[in-house]
């Protein structure tokens, strides 16, 4: 990889991690450029699993020592997480990244119109528990566990939704708990893809760095936004990347892949 191009990747991992503290969906748009620049499909989601490990640890760091992490659901969720990446990770290793194509834009969507039309989800106000609907998120977080593991793309933003809407946590709070499991997700999933020999060390130790950098910015300027405000980027990043997600990712593709070859085309 030239220069140039490794200061346009720094650049591209530095905005994106500062501002998908937030929004999450960090891989839909780091794993791409990865791929634009070069790098073997396989390496570019192991090498960015590994960045993303110091992404969360940077986003963890500002949120220690405050009430805003979920600590009474934390060991099980961490459990439940951990459980998933191991499984996903092993899945990576025989299943083409693609085929996961059709979770991304319709979840993503999803959580926009969950988000949107429950104007109360991800407020200050505490609702109260729902025992169901506890069982439900604890579930689904082992689900996403195994996503978060393989991919990860949109994996935090989904893990959000899924706290507010089943854990009746604040849009805050849901940020800060979902970093701290990220932890848990993309370090085991790491280490899976270091024994594998999946990871370039060169350039993950670069990116490492500049997200651990991103994170840490992010979630000082989160800190001081109003929950309001949260809930305008989340919802806004979420519609932006579920419909680029769906009709430029998924339905384009689709187009492209189903147009005619010309009579003179040389097929490979």
């Amino acid at each position: 990889m030239h220069g140039t191009q490794l200061v346009v990747l720094v650049v591209i991992f530095f905005m994106t991690s500062a501002i998908s503290v937030v929004t999450g969906s960090t891989s839909l748009i780091t794993v791409p450029a990865m791929l634009y620049f070069g790098v073997a499909p396989r390496t570019a989601l192991a090498t960015n699993m590994f960045a993303l490990t110091f992404l969360s640890l940077g986003a963890s760091l500002p949120s220690r020592g405050n009430a805003l992490i979920d600590r009474r659901r934390l060991p099980i969720l961490a459990l439940l997480t951990s459980l998933g990446s191991i499984v996903g990770a092993v899945l990576l290793l025989f299943l083409p990244a693609r085929s996961l194509s059709l979770i991304v834009p319709f979840a993503m969507i999803g959580v926009a119109l969950f988000s949107t039309v429950y104007r109360k989800a991800g407020g200050d106000v505490q609702l109260p528990a729902n025992p169901r609907l506890e069982r439900i998120g604890y579930g689904l977080t082992l689900i996403l566990g195994i996503y978060g593991g393989f991919f990860s793309g949109g994996y935090v933003t989904l893990l959000t939704a899924l706290f507010v809407a089943t854990f009746q946590s604040s849009f805050r709070e849901a940020i800060a708990t979902t970093k701290v499991l990220n932890v848990f997700s993309s370090s085991l999933a790491t280490a899976i893809f270091m024994w594998k020999g999946l990871v370039d060390y060169r350039l993950g130790s670069i990116l490492a760095l500049t997200m651990f950098l991103g994170a840490a910015l992010g979630m000082k300027v989160v800190a001081r936004l109003a929950d309001k405000w949260i809930r305008r980027v989340f919802l806004t990043a979420v519609w932006a990347l579920g419909l680029k997600a769906l009709l430029v990712d998924l339905l384009g593709r689709h187009s492209v892949q189903t147009q005619p070859r010309s009579s003179g085309a040389n097929p490979l």
